[in-house]
């Protein structure tokens, strides 16, 4: 399984200003895929912390490595520098990425949303990339995403909006995911029981992940509250459809029999 790394750049997000959403959404994308995201963490604005944490993620053999956010054109937007830093390689103007930029703005101004084309120095710097990484076209809006190889590992930057992020991640970057985590199916079932303490729940649920380790198996308490609601869930994902469902079954199989002989009911399985 493809082990994945994430790294959420902004002060914004560790000030508490911004939410970082983007993590979320990109965990369960990536799991769907089939990839396995084995660490997240956020860093302030910081080449050097940034750098570092490239460099322990390599260090620990992550297969793929995401960064989201700083590839805007202020002076806090310093995550490529932050990559060419740490893989010791330079910075260089990609005639590509400035095509990219610079087809956006001509498409911006016709639409209205600015009023000249013109490639300042800020613009260029959202095509300034660490040498031999491929910019990916952004859909949405001016700064490229980035794909870099080095040696046994694939690094992707990705921007820090949302809507940005999540329009080069379901267009341009899709080839580069299917090679990385190849053709795969992911099946998760939701199943909520009537009961409102999750200790009584526990020996079940640890049972049925013992005895199917391979099935991640999580109940989800809420709050304590009158309406006595859990759910379970059970997920895998894999190349192999048919062992992913036989798998699936077996568990949630076992999980009903569980359920069953300490008399607890199930309201729903979706």
């Amino acid at each position: 399984m493809t082990n994945v790394e994430l790294v959420a750049v902004g002060n914004e997000l560790l000030l508490g200003d911004v939410l970082d959403t983007n993590t979320n959404w990109l965990c369960k994308r990536i799991t769907g895929l089939g990839g396995m995201v084995r660490r997240a963490v956020m860093v302030e604005d910081d080449i050097e912390t940034i750098a570092a944490e490239m460099r322990g993620a390599l260090a620990r053999g992550a297969d793929v490595v995401i960064t989201t956010g700083g590839l805007g054109p202020t002076a806090d937007d310093m995550t490529l520098s932050a990559v060419a830093q740490a893989l010791d390689v330079p910075l260089e103007l990609s005639a590509e990425a400035l095509a990219l930029v610079r087809a956006k703005y001509v498409e911006l101004a016709k639409q209205g949303y600015v009023e000249s084309t013109e490639l300042s120095q800020e613009r260029r710097k959202m095509a300034v990339l660490p040498r031999g990484a491929q910019p990916l076209y952004n859909p949405v809006g001016t700064a490229p995403g980035v794909v870099l190889k080095v040696e046994n590992s694939t690094i992707i930057s990705l921007p820090g909006v949302p809507e940005e992020l999540k329009g080069i991640f379901t267009t341009s970057l899709q080839p580069f995911l299917k090679e990385l985590l190849g053709e795969s199916v992911f099946i998760e079932k939701m199943v909520i029981v009537r009961c409102g303490d999750e200790s009584i729940l526990a020996p079940i649920v640890n049972k049925v992940a013992e005895e199917h380790s391979d099935v991640y198996v999580k109940s989800m308490a809420p709050p304590f509250r009158p309406e006595k609601k859990i759910p379970i869930i059970l997920s895998l994902a894999g190349s192999d459809q048919v062992r992913v469902e036989t798998a699936i079954e077996k568990a949630l199989g076992e999980l009903k029999r569980g359920l069953a002989d300490a008399g607890i009911s199930i309201i729903s399985i979706t």
